[in-house]
């Protein structure tokens, strides 16, 4: 049986705190609505001590970000964008129009059309998150989308130059510097200044994520992407010092992110929390992994690897890092789970980062009924029809009649039925039955 020697916050403390931010997003959304750019304007400057006349960048101040960084780093950039765009590209081409024909006479299919306008959010209140620009712009682009904009909050006062670079050489056609709740609400309901779009995507806190559950359906959406989850999977074939690490290295996003390690291995589970303890005095960013390890971090033993995916499967981590003996067996058994990392050599800031997968991915247990971004989510996959032969509207419109009728729906019958008269020859009445008894008998 499964055995905590650390455990996180109670359900019922997550729940008030949820609470508390689902109530302050809608107070913030219906005043968006309301008053459109001066409440954005009011909010930036309550929460980020922005404001301008127009929140939207010129090209002027793009180039003059772009200038801030150094050669190394536009090609630093250029790489992971690359990596990026490959993989996409390689996801695209894997999904194919279809056209087939089922009956004689009748051919079925489906195509894959982009969104028309992608809002994409890039984090960068507290780290300057260029990487999600790539994530999110560079996969709409590759998707197709005609209109992809951005929105990011300042950083240190200012636009975030490494931000504005990302979101630039990604192929962003309008960029914001703007953050929160008011970014989401402005780009899904639209202002004086701003259009609405059709889809958000892009991680960010507890209430950006909430802002998109509350919006959802106004807009799409491309997942509840809130606070980073982390989940080691590990056995005695690693150390507690590479546990540590990589559980503080995603710790780090912010004091509300879990950090779990599961193990069958009690011995490396006491080494993991105690090189927590020594590494949280060396990290820079130790006061927010230290809060975030107080308050979300996990240690939980298990008695067998067959126990420990029954647990991580409950868990339904963003991240899975997996470091065992049978890292393979992992990859091909767990079912709940954002991204997989599998592996010493690999982890899961190479994906946040520049490996090229997208790093955009479940949080909240969303995992367990969804994957993460990625191209297919920037298409619609809308399917068509086409019955080509008199023979074949007859044929099909026989069976369309009485299977309406069975369910009442006379008008959806005299669909078929005329179709029927006219090209099947056949002179059958016209539907009169009232009720789907009266159809059925």
């Amino acid at each position: 049986m499964a055995r905590w020697l650390k455990n996180s916050r109670t359900v019922e403390e997550r729940a008030e705190a949820n609470r508390q931010v689902r109530q302050t997003v809608e107070t913030i959304l219906a005043d968006i609505e309301a008053r459109g750019d001066a409440a954005v304007r009011e909010l930036s400057r309550r929460f980020d001590g922005w404001e301008r006349a127009d929140f939207r960048l010129s090209r002027t101040e793009i180039d003059a970000c772009m200038a801030q960084l150094s050669q190394q780093d536009l090609t630093d950039i250029a790489f992971a964008q690359t990596q990026v765009r490959n993989f996409a590209e390689a996801q695209k081409n894997s999904m194919q129009d279809l056209a087939i024909e089922t009956l004689p006479g009748v051919t079925l299919g489906h195509k894959h059309v982009p969104i028309a306008s992608v809002g994409c959010y890039v984090p960068g209140g507290k780290y300057p998150l260029l990487a999600s620009a790539h994530m999110s712009v560079l996969t709409a682009k590759v998707a197709g989308c005609d209109r992809v904009i951005t929105a990011a909050p300042p950083f240190h006062g200012k636009a975030a130059a490494a931000i504005v670079a990302a979101q630039h050489m990604a192929g962003a056609g309008e960029i914001y510097v703007l953050g929160g709740i008011q970014a989401i609400g402005a780009m899904a309901i639209g202002t004086e200044s701003i259009k609405p779009v059709d889809m958000l995507v892009g991680p960010g806190n507890a209430f950006v994520a909430e802002a998109k559950r509350q919006l959802y359906g106004r807009v799409g959406i491309d997942l509840f992407a809130g606070p980073t989850e982390t989940l080691v999977i590990a056995d005695e074939t690693v150390d507690g010092e590479l546990c540590a690490t990589d559980l503080l290295g995603q710790a780090e996003h912010g004091p509300t992110s879990p950090a779990i390690l599961l193990t069958n291995s009690d011995r490396l589970a006491r080494d993991t929390m105690a090189e927590v303890e020594r590494l949280l005095g060396i990290l820079p960013t130790g006061e927010v992994a230290g809060k975030a390890w107080a308050d979300f971090g996990e240690v939980i033993v298990c008695d067998s690897y067959d126990e420990m995916v029954e647990v991580a499967d409950r868990i339904a981590s963003e991240h899975v890092q997996v470091m065992t003996d049978r890292d393979i067996w992992f990859r091909d058994t767990l079912q709940n789970y954002g991204a997989l990392f599998l592996g010493p050599s690999t982890n899961v800031a190479f994906g946040d980062k520049v490996i090229g997968t997208n790093h955009t991915l479940p949080t909240m247990k969303a995992a367990r009924y969804t994957g993460g971004l990625w191209v297919g989510k920037f298409l619609k996959t809308c399917t068509w029809q086409q019955v080509a032969t008199d023979e074949a509207s007859a044929m099909v419109g026989e069976y369309a009649s009485r299977l309406c009728m069975l369910e009442g729906f006379a008008g959806h019958a005299e669909q078929a039925n005329i179709r029927v008269r006219r090209y099947g020859g056949r002179n059958i009445p016209y539907a009169t039955a009232a009720s789907p008894r009266e159809a059925a008998e």
